[in-house]
């Protein structure tokens, strides 16, 4: 991963399994940052953690699962707005059996998913920004992984069924 040790605000990780991504919903509270939404694990910088430990810590407090910083195979800063001068950044990971099996979801957010990548691009009720740091992650691996993305439009599988 290209750090330069710059601040930066937070990251998000697109935590891929097959043709699959995992996302939960958040709350739906009026005081939160998009309320209801389907998100993907991360969150907030805390101390000097570097992009990589920041998304692999959030995934961790939010899905129970571990997962070494080496498996991370991009990595990407993104310029939030004009108005927020820090950078976040966008990261990826390919989950194994294994981790999906370990999967103990926290407190935050009513349900989580294993998502269609596509379906997840698409969804009416996604972080839009987060549908669109998404598709770039796809444009710039497709052409390496060419064939693993399903085309499958709002085809999920619920993990917390009755709860969302």
């Amino acid at each position: 991963m290209n750090w330069d040790g710059a601040v930066f605000t937070g990251a998000k990780l697109a935590a891929l399994h097959g043709d699959s991504l995992l996302v939960y919903r958040r709350d739906n509270k009026p005081d939160i940052p998009f309320p209801g939404l389907i998100d993907l694990p991360g969150g907030g910088r805390e101390g000097d953690e570097s992009p990589a430990e920041c998304a692999l810590r959030e995934l961790h407090e939010e899905f129970g699962i571990r997962v070494a910083a080496e498996r991370l195979h991009y990595a990407r800063a993104y310029q939030l707005s004009w108005y927020r001068p820090m950078p976040s950044w966008f990261l990826a990971v390919r989950l194994t059996d294994a981790d999906i099996a370990a999967i103990r979801f926290g407190d935050e957010g009513s349900d989580w998913q294993l998502m269609t990548v596509t379906g997840f691009i698409g969804h009416g009720s996604a972080v839009s920004h987060l549908q669109d740091r998404t598709a770039d992650y796809l444009g710039a691996t497709t052409d390496r992984i060419a064939g693993q993305w399903a085309i499958g439009y709002h085809n999920t599988v619920s993990k917390n069924p009755g709860k969302a």
